[in-house]
């Protein structure tokens, strides 16, 4: 989950924050106009939800099981490329860009808190008619999967949670933490130089850190109002202590983590596993904070063989 980031963006952005100043300066976001064409598929559409434009792209058989793909803070839907290839061979796949990220952008009533993310994921299912589903998130996503496992135990099928966020970190408890300046730069105008050095502390091989990755990051970030939404965000976000609700939790539990994770440490995919009644957690060598990019073969396959245990087929 990319998510708060206040351990990394502090090392991170305040060397490059005079960089940063300066396309705050003159670049406050790209159009929407210049990002969209170049990143749509025939398989994405436009969804008017609960008064939002929402962007959604749907693979595989339409009467296949139902997963939905949760992406993490700053990200966008293409970091589920990888296991959209392989689920979308046997499942119905349904990822989109999360309020106030990629193509999706802001949302005018800026329901930027997991609670909030969590309503808003149910009137997505409600929109695409989706009764129930297994549910699989990342990071900020993860966070925004199991809360909305806790409300609605009776729409989720299987849950898979990837260095998901749950427990206090870098100052964010049940309050939120005060943003630096250079941090708000820093998500209001992505800076290459900032977002590659980001990129190295989430990835655990910077081999994975491509041209073609960074430019995607860069746009999606930069869309036209995204970077004022990434701080709306930060200052309601919070981490209360969540073993109460995991606790609540009915629905089978997969839990990934990639040992080399330095936002999200893997103690805390130890912790949830064992705060949540029907959980197992598998450790990744060789992965950071982004599994599903960076050993995409590997978890994919983990995530399908979990993904046939459960019975039956729900839409």
């Amino acid at each position: 989950m990319k998510q708060i980031l206040l351990a990394i963006f502090i090392i991170v952005v305040f060397g490059v924050a005079a960089v940063g100043y300066a396309y705050w300066k003159s670049a406050r976001g790209v159009s929407v106009s210049s990002s969209e064409p170049k990143y749509l598929t025939s398989a994405d559409r436009f969804i008017d939800i609960a008064g939002v434009r929402v962007r959604v792209r749907e693979e595989g058989p339409t009467d296949g099981p139902v997963i939905i793909l949760l992406h993490g803070f700053t990200f966008s839907l293409e970091t589920w490329d990888g296991w959209a290839q392989e689920l979308s061979k046997t499942h119905r796949v349904i990822r989109y860009d999360l309020l106030g990220h990629g193509l999706t952008g802001p949302d005018p009533q800026k329901r930027y808190s997991p609670q909030e993310r969590a309503a808003f994921l149910e009137e997505v299912m409600d929109a695409l008619a989706v009764n129930k589903a297994h549910i699989a998130g990342n990071s900020l996503g993860g966070l925004i999967a199991w809360r909305f496992a806790v409300n609605n135990p009776e729409r989720v099928d299987r849950l898979i949670l990837i260095d998901a966020g749950a427990y206090p970190m870098n100052g964010v408890t049940d309050v939120p933490a005060p943003i630096p300046p250079a941090i708000e730069i820093f998500l209001r105008t992505a800076p290459e130089q900032g977002v590659r050095a980001s990129m190295k502390f989430l990835y655990a091989d910077s081999a994975n850190i491509t041209d073609e990755r960074v430019a995607l990051a860069r746009d999606m970030m930069r869309r036209k109002g995204n970077g004022d939404a990434f701080v709306e965000h930060l200052r309601e976000f919070t981490l209360p202590d969540p073993n109460p609700d995991l606790a609540r939790i009915s629905a089978p539990v997969l839990v990934m983590w990639g040992r080399q994770d330095k936002l999200i440490p893997v103690d805390h995919g130890l912790r949830m596993e064992a705060a949540i009644a029907d959980a197992r957690l598998i450790i990744y060598d060789g992965a950071g904070h982004v599994p599903q990019e960076e050993i995409s073969e590997t978890t994919v396959r983990d995530a399908i063989s979990f993904l046939n245990e459960a019975a039956g087929t729900h839409q």
